[in-house]
C-alpha cells in the first residue's frame, strides 16, 4: 500500500540539531536503526533535543502505544526532510580502514530510520525477559532467534504495525530518491558493499560491529524480500 505522506507527524528538531543543507542529490542509502529504548517517538526526540553533535535521523516508528495515547503502533515521526542530514550511523576513518575501504560520509548521503525498540534481551532466572537497561519485556513481545546473533538469542519483537510502516516509508523513499529495494543479505553484517556506499537498503550492524540495530528478525527479513 502507498504512503500517505500526510499521516507521517511533523515534529521538527530544532534546526541546529540537524544539517540543513539540501543533499538529495546524494541519498543512495537507507540505514533501519533500533533506538535501543521504549516505545515512544516523542522521548527519542526530547533526548536529541539535549544533544549538541548533531545526531539524529529523519524518521522514527512508534511502538506498542502507552497509556497516556499520545501516539500509537507504528506512527511515523519525522525529525527532519529526508533531503537533509545528521549524524547517525558513528563511523571513524579508522572503521573504513579495517574493513579495506577509503572513508566517505554515509550519514550525508544515507537516509535513517528508527524503530522504538530496546533490541537484545535475556532471560533471568526468573522467567522474564530484560533488556540492557533492565526493564521487563512481556514474553509475548520477544523473538526467539535459531542461532545467536552477536551474543544474544532473545530480542525485542518488532511490531507488526512498525514493519508495515516501515515497508511503506522505504518503498516511498526508494522511489523518491532513485535507491534500489534489491534486498542485501549481507546487511546484518558489517560488509565493504555497505561500507564502499554501494546504493541500497542497510542497518545500522551492516556498518558497526558493536551494534545490535536491526537483528535478523524473519519477518524484518521477509518485509525486505517482498519490496
Amino acid at each position: 500500500m502507498a504512503l500517505d505522506i500526510t499521516k507521517i507527524i511533523q515534529k521538527p528538531l530544532s534546526a541546529d540539531k540537524y544539517y540543513g543543507e539540501d543533499v538529495a542529490k546524494d541519498k543512495k542509502q537507507i540505514f533501519i536503526h533500533h533506538t535501543a529504548g521504549g516505545a515512544n517517538p516523542f522521548n527519542v526526540l526530547a533526548g536529541w533535543e539535549k544533544r549538541i553533535d548533531k545526531v539524529a535521523t529523519a524518521f522514527i516508528l512508534a511502538g506498542k502505544a502507552d497509556q497516556t495515547k499520545t501516539y500509537k503502533d507504528g506512527d511515523i515521526i519525522q525529525a527532519f526532510s529526508s533531503k537533509n542530514w545528521a549524524w547517525h550511523l558513528g563511523l571513524s576513518a579508522q572503521q573504513f580502514n579495517k574493513i579495506g575501504v577509503g572513508y566517505q560520509n554515509l550519514d550525508k548521503m544515507s537516509i535513517g530510520i528508527e524503530m522504538c525498540n530496546f533490541g537484545q534481551l535475556t532471560l533471568g532466572a526468573d522467567g522474564k525477559f530484560r533488556s540492557y537497561v533492565n526493564s521487563i519485556i512481556p514474553a509475548e513481545d520477544v523473538v526467539t532467534l535459531n542461532a545467536d546473533y552477536r551474543g544474544y538469542k532473545y530480542y525485542h519483537a518488532y511490531t507488526d504495525a512498525q514493519l508495515a510502516s516501515l515497508k511503506d516509508l522505504i518503498v516511498y523513499l526508494c522511489d523518491k530518491f532513485n535507491i534500489p529495494k534489491t534486498f542485501n543479505a549481507n546487511m546484518f553484517e558489517v560488509n565493504k558493499d555497505c561500507m564502499g556506499a554501494k546504493a541500497g537498503i542497510w542497518t545500522h550492524t551492516s556498518a558497526r560491529q558493536d551494534k545490535w540495530d536491526c537483528f535478523p528478525y524473519p519477518k524484518l527479513i521477509t518485509m525486505l524480500k517482498s519490496l
